[in-house]
């Protein structure tokens, strides 16, 4: 150990004597504290003029516009310079036969030098430290665990690339021919991830031995053993092979013994790394405060419960759109979608069938007008260099399961050993993939039932099969919307009272939505058992029905109220009421609190107010209300689009709050009844969820999610929110910008450059 010490100090001394070692930390001092300056800066005008500060942590040091994350994309540009002479100098000054002499062996040769690098590498960790150390006494709650997560990822990629350079100045006595070559190397390791992603055994091997983002992860704030074992076995492997290349000059052997001797040593860093690979044996660990980079607690809960074993199928249609995602050059990064989940259950299997068959992709028909279905297949494998014989035919596939129901769409297939299956599918927005949410909603309908939701029909109610902009289709079973009940732990049904139907008792939500037409006696009543046996609704009403409806809601002490609403604005109809949260449901619930704070509000095409009871036996809360000034109810104005309704009390119009959303609730034999009431029914049409308007903050998919939520008592859909994280503030003015660039991009790289100079001098006295 001695040994390795008095090498190691050596190097350093040579190293700190040098120009090259202190030009390196005056100009990763300089860059580093510019990138920092910037991100610090555009926080604390963002503070100055008003906006509210989130994730100041994440967003200054590790995400992908980071400070951590700008350090690992430029630190390949100053390792090879270091490393270049660190064995080739010995053999240029022929002081490496002075080393074959002495009685030292090999192996400290190489630990000794790299030892040194390795002091090196936490200098310039000990530099980014000044910027964490800035951090921790000018962010408000600073989350530390986090940055210091992604110095250690830094840290390890220094350590890796500090390695391979040894190992390339070790096979060459010329310095610049040293560090190209490990340019070289360092680039075949970024790209060797690309290379035979379409072969199945080869695929694994290269993704492996990628370099490319290995420590994204650790700066993300997730120490997972695999990529620490990945630097650790990368850095093992290369000063090995610098070790047997000494002991090849050293001492001659037969060129087959020494070849054997490097492919055993790659051989055996492979097989390590194929078991840290091993999900059974990873170890995590999740640095962040928030716990960001690990499931919800909701979704801990359902891989506990998922007992036995597990697999998801991935269907992949080359007549789709979305095919590519499952290609088997693209099945690790397919993969990594459940890295999450399959660190709560190791033993889950992914699988992926490859077939053809028609679907809906407008871009073929434009391609190949004239071909049938396999015709355009095979020019698609052909053109992807794939063996057509992979994909099954329509009849094949068929004999394995039906898929029509998805429109033979690109869809995962989740299945337990007991034989539950749940689809997962991808969505037609800007993400595609699905998110945690969807992914444990799909798991956990084999775990806890699906909620049914019967949807009135027969008397011209919001349908759900239909695709019409006043419909419910879009937001019941579309099953290429990501917010749809189907894809959130619901399964929907129309219900027909109209021939003496009965409700089934599996019902768990009864929807009334713009009943037009007055119903049978016989349906009323088989309605009103549904309520008095504690059945959960939603009851939605319309301008002009309320005559229909009032009958349905007597038992609830609430009545649609004459007239219809109207909102006094310059951009947008009369007749469309934007809602908003009350203070009361935003104490009591956290999602709503979120909706009050950032000022969203439920856009109502076609409101009426509601009136109600307080002595009916229901606790009730009012959930959405209008604004106290510019909205009334009004009684006289129908032609909207033609004439401006004018407020007139004498008409017995009043500007007032109205309820537009009433949730009532009781317990009946021990279960709490849950009923939603709303105002409109055009706030879950297809229109509404496909409408954006411009100048308010309006998003028709919460209101509905939440309020579902609300009546399945929490089940479905999953609650994957995290509370906030607490780095929420910045303790400097923009008068502090001035003195911390100075300071930062100013004095720190100076003094630095002025300690560079006083021990070059001195040495040189010497």
């Amino acid at each position: 150990m001695k040994v390795i010490y008095k090498i190691a100090k050596s190097e350093l001394s040579m190293l700190f004597y040098s120009p090259v070692a202190w030009l390196i930390l005056v100009i990763f001092t300089f860059q580093t504290s510019m990138a920092f300056s910037g991100l610090f800066s555009d926080l604390v005008v963002d503070q100055a003029i008003g906006n509210r500060l989130w994730d100041v942590t994440e967003r200054i040091y590790t995400n992908y516009r980071g400070l951590l994350s700008q350090v690992q994309q430029y630190l390949y540009l100053y390792i090879p310079l270091l490393t270049m002479g660190l064995m080739s100098k010995e053999r240029n000054s022929g002081s490496i036969k002075l080393l074959f002499s002495s009685p030292i062996t090999n192996t400290q040769i190489i630990i000794g030098k790299y030892f040194a690098m390795m002091i090196y590498a936490l200098v310039l960790i000990a530099i980014i430290l000044v910027y964490i150390i800035f951090g921790i006494f000018t962010i408000k709650d600073m989350d530390i665990p986090y940055t210091l997560s992604g110095l250690l990822g830094i840290y390890l990629l220094t350590c890796a690339y500090a390695a391979i350079g040894l190992f390339m100045s070790s096979l060459t006595s010329y310095q610049v021919v040293a560090a190209m070559c490990t340019l070289g190397v360092l680039a075949l390791l970024n790209f060797v991830g690309q290379i035979g992603q379409d072969i199945p055994f080869l695929r694994d091997i290269t993704y492996w031995l990628s370099i490319r983002g290995r420590s994204d992860e650790l700066i993300g704030g997730l120490i997972c053993s695999e990529d620490v074992l990945y630097f650790l076995i990368v850095i093992t492997l290369f000063l090995m092979l610098s070790i047997l290349k000494l002991k090849g000059e050293r001492k001659k052997t037969v060129r087959k013994i020494a070849v054997s001797r490097y492919v055993g040593v790659i051989l055996i860093a492979i097989f390590l790394g194929y078991l840290s690979s091993i999900p059974a044996l990873m170890t995590f660990y999740d640095a962040t405060i928030t716990k960001q980079r690990t499931l919800t607690p909701n979704s801990q809960e359902v891989m506990k419960q998922l007992k036995g074993g597990l697999s998801v199928t991935t269907y992949v249609n080359l007549l789709e759109p979305n095919y590519e995602a499952g290609l088997p050059k693209n099945m690790n990064r397919d993969k990594r979608l459940f890295r999450q989940y399959i660190r709560f259950k190791p033993e889950m299997e992914m699988k992926y069938v490859y077939y053809y068959d028609k679907t809906k992709n407008e871009s073929l028909d434009q391609r190949y007008p004239t071909l049938n279905d396999q015709e355009r297949a095979r020019e698609l494998a052909n053109g992807l260099e794939l063996n057509f014989k992979m994909f099954l035919s329509p009849e094949e596939i068929k004999k394995q399961i039906d898929l029509s129901a998805e429109q033979n769409r690109f869809v995962r297939l989740i299945e337990r050993e007991n034989g539950q299956k749940a689809f997962l599918r991808i969505f037609d927005d800007m993400s595609k993939q699905p998110s945690e949410k969807e992914i444990t909603a799909a798991m956990k309908r084999m775990v806890v039932p699906a909620i049914r939701v019967a949807f009135l029909a027969g008397h011209g109610e919001r349908d759900i099969d239909r695709k019409g902009d006043r419909e419910y289709y879009v937001f019941s079973q579309d099953i290429t919307y990501r917010e749809a009940l189907i894809n959130n732990g619901f399964d929907c049904y129309k219900l027909f009272l109209t021939q003496k139907g009965k409700i089934p008792e599996n019902t768990d939500i009864l929807v009334i939505a713009d009943v037009k037409t007055p119903l049978a006696k016989e349906e009323l009543d088989e309605i009103q058992r549904y309520i008095d046996k504690g059945g959960n609704v939603i009851i939605a009403g319309e301008p002009g029905r309320q005559d229909i409806m009032n009958p349905l809601m007597v038992s609830l002490g609430v009545k649609f109220m004459p007239g219809r609403l109207v909102q006094e604005s310059e951009n947008f109809s009369q007749t469309l009421v934007f809602a908003k949260v009350t203070r009361e449901v935003a104490k009591i619930f956290p999602r709503f609190n979120w909706m009050l704070r950032w000022n969203y509000r439920v856009p109502m095409l076609d409101a009426v107010g509601l009136d109600y009871r307080t002595d009916a036996g229901f606790k009730v809360m009012a959930w959405l209300e209008t604004d106290s000034t510019g909205c009334w109810n009004e009684m006289e104005t129908t032609n909207f689009a033609e004439n401006k309704a004018i407020f007139q009390p004498d008409a017995g119009e009043k500007e007032q709050v109205y309820t537009l959303a009433l949730a009532l609730s009781r317990e009946i034999e021990g279960k709490e009844q849950r009923i939603l009431i709303m105002s409109d029914a055009d706030c879950l049409s297809n229109g509404e969820f496909s409408m954006k308007r411009r100048g308010v903050n309006t998003e028709s998919p919460i209101f509905p999610n939440y309020a579902f939520s609300w009546l399945s008592y929490g089940e479905y859909p999953i609650d994957t929110t995290r509370p906030r994280s607490p780095d929420t503030k910045i303790y400097m003015g923009l008068e502090g910008i001035m003195w911390m660039n100075i300071g930062l991009m100013g004095f720190f790289p100076l003094a630095l450059a002025a300690c560079g100079i006083v021990i070059w001098a001195k040495r040189k006295r010497k």
